[in-house]
């Protein structure tokens, strides 16, 4: 059945939006699954990161059109029942996220590959903004993640223009940590998730947080905020293991705890 696909890598737990004939487009049943999917997927202590791609020939295409009468005709209500949660998981998510953007990105496919931690890209890849193509504008996070990742003015030239956004020229913005060959997306993708799954995820997932909070804070309130933060984690096990292993001149094997 269309949805997102499942699957272990050891400690990486890769999810796969599924539904190739529409370049994977959303629709309320496929987002639902993939808010299920992430929460399936962080309920095993074993999963300490996550991997986002899509099937076929495109990550996300945007919203699927013909679908689009399910949201009802509240499209506030709609689109904040039925997909926010999907995007809310992936912001909270309580292990790191990277993102494997394997074609388009389009509309709300692009605010999607934004929600996650860190995005690679295949070398064919591109990202579109498309609303105002339709005379729409930005949704489902773009107007507030863009700006954050690229700045203003690229990000509204994007937003504006509508003009494709290579996988390379993403680099070079910022937007994109890494351009692998096609073929080479998958591997490229599941080697920077282990690397993160082997780190100490309590402080990862702390650092996220840190750095949304501090979007909306002033400098001594975060100032602060980091400390509070830093003394809850120092007496995690990995923040044990952590002094034990510099102490001790080897390196730390991080548990997740």
């Amino acid at each position: 059945m269309p949805g997102v696909k499942r699957e272990r890598d050891d400690a990486v737990g890769v999810l796969t939006l599924d539904e190739p004939a529409t370049l994977n487009a959303m629709t309320p049943d496929l987002l639902g699954d993939l808010a299920l999917a992430i929460r399936e997927m962080t309920e095993d202590p074993g999963v300490r990161a996550l991997v986002l791609t899509g099937a076929g020939r495109g990550f996300c295409s945007g919203q699927n059109l013909k679908a689009a009468s399910i949201l009802g005709d509240d499209i506030v209500d709609g689109v904040m029942r039925y997909y926010w949660p999907a995007f809310r998981a992936l912001r909270e998510c309580q292990v790191p996220v990277v993102v494997a953007v394997n074609g388009v990105a389009a509309g709300g496919g692009f605010s999607l590959a934004m929600a996650g931690d860190v995005i690679v890209a295949a070398r064919s890849a591109s990202f579109i903004q498309v609303f105002s193509r339709i005379a729409l504008v930005p949704d489902l996070g773009s107007t507030w993640l863009l700006p954050r990742l690229v700045g203003r003015q690229r990000a509204l030239e994007l937003m504006l223009m509508n003009e494709p956004l290579s996988a390379e020229t993403a680099r070079e913005w910022g937007l994109v940590r890494e351009v692998f060959d096609d073929s080479a997306l998958q591997g490229g993708a599941l080697a920077l998730a282990r690397k993160l799954a082997n780190g100490p995820t309590r402080a990862l997932v702390a650092t996220r947080r840190l750095i949304e909070e501090s979007e909306h804070a002033s400098y001594a309130d975060q100032f602060r905020r980091e400390i509070e933060t830093q003394a809850e984690i120092h007496r995690s096990a990995d923040a044990l293991e952590g002094r034990n292993a510099f102490l001790e001149k080897r390196a730390a094997r991080f548990s997740g705890r």
